[in-house]
């Protein structure tokens, strides 16, 4: 063979071999990770910094507890490509405003399953530890909000003072609500009990009522309605403010397009879809970033209001720069 046809069948041999054409010895695969990063999400609110994170995520039979016939649950899920049961994720956040460390909702320790229960890992890895906590905002009582602040009620965030609107507390942590609530909803009170008693018992919890500023930069804002003193939270910075809307929406691809749509979780279905309205009403006309406990993770973004409906803008991912903080 003649060195120049050598050199072309070379030629073709390493062409053929860099495009795939002819077969190399096969590499044993990887074995697969089986985990996600860590989830955390954090941006800037003004100079604020905020930080989302997630608990886990649930699956609910979303067509049994919304209040609508499941036919149209099925259909609109269906719509926005899902499927039930709905994995659902429970989200909380964490506000550093440079002087306290503010955590609203803790997640649902070990009170929902191995599902749920992530937030202590999550906050680990998003750099911070439960003992830097300064206070701790309550949306409500309900155990996948409150569970992560105690463990054989033992507690989690040993110098934080945890706060709740006072009928909230009232209402789930009194002895006779408890005793005389029906067997299916027990639960519910004593998860409340062993989470939040032990910092009432340390002189560590502080109740308030309405609409006030708790720390500066941080208002309580009255939702009632999905329970009987369920809160958001306004957080403001340099101009910049975020909505905590907590638990005034669950199932996106359904009470968006139909916000009168309750859940049977609601205490007062009635209070609770005027509350939403009202709400997804005011940030959508002030285009308030808001984020929300049941939302795909990290839950942050803002409102369209398209008549009677409402479009989620979820927020652009941005990267974190020392000395230029933006939100957005």
């Amino acid at each position: 063979m003649s060195s120049n046809i050598l050199n072309k069948a070379i030629r073709i041999a390493t062409v053929a071999t860099v495009f795939g054409l002819v077969a190399l010895p096969a590499i044993a695969a990887a074995p697969m990770a089986g985990t996600a990063a860590p989830g955390y999400y954090r941006f800037m609110l003004g100079n604020f910094e905020v930080t989302a994170l997630n608990d886990g995520t649930m699956d609910l039979p979303v067509e049994q507890l919304l209040q609508e016939p499941a036919g149209k649950t099925i259909a609109a899920l269906d719509k926005a490509f899902l499927k039930t049961p709905l994995q659902i994720s429970d989200n909380a956040y964490l506000i550093n405003t440079g002087k306290r460390l503010v955590l609203v909702d803790v997640g649902a320790g070990d009170l929902f399953g191995p599902t749920l229960g992530k937030l202590m890992g999550n906050l680990k890895a998003s750099g911070y530890k439960p003992e830097q906590v300064d206070d701790i905002f309550l949306t409500h009582m309900h155990p996948d909000h409150v569970g992560g602040l105690s463990a054989n009620r033992v507690i989690q965030f040993p110098n934080a003072i945890v706060h709740a609107e006072q009928h909230e507390a009232a209402y789930w942590l009194s002895q006779k609500n408890l005793d005389s609530a029906p067997d299916a909803s027990k639960g519910f009170f004593q998860g409340a009990m062993a989470s939040v008693n032990p910092y009432v018992q340390a002189g560590k919890f502080s109740p308030f009522d309405g609409s006030v500023e708790l720390v500066p930069g941080v208002r309580s804002y009255p939702s009632f309605g999905h329970t009987i003193g369920h809160t958001s939270y306004m957080i403001e910075s340099a101009g910049k403010k975020l909505l905590l809307m907590g638990d005034l929406i669950h199932v996106p691809a359904v009470q968006l397009d139909h916000p009168n749509v309750t859940i049977a979780f609601d205490t007062d279905p009635a209070e609770a879809a005027a509350s939403r309205i009202k709400v997804f009403n005011q940030a959508a006309r002030e285009r308030t970033f808001v984020a929300g406990a049941h939302l795909p993770f990290p839950g942050i973004g803002h409102l369209r209001a398209t008549g009677k409906t409402y479009q989620w803008v979820p927020a652009d991912f941005t990267r974190m720069r020392a000395g230029q903080p933006k939100p957005h």
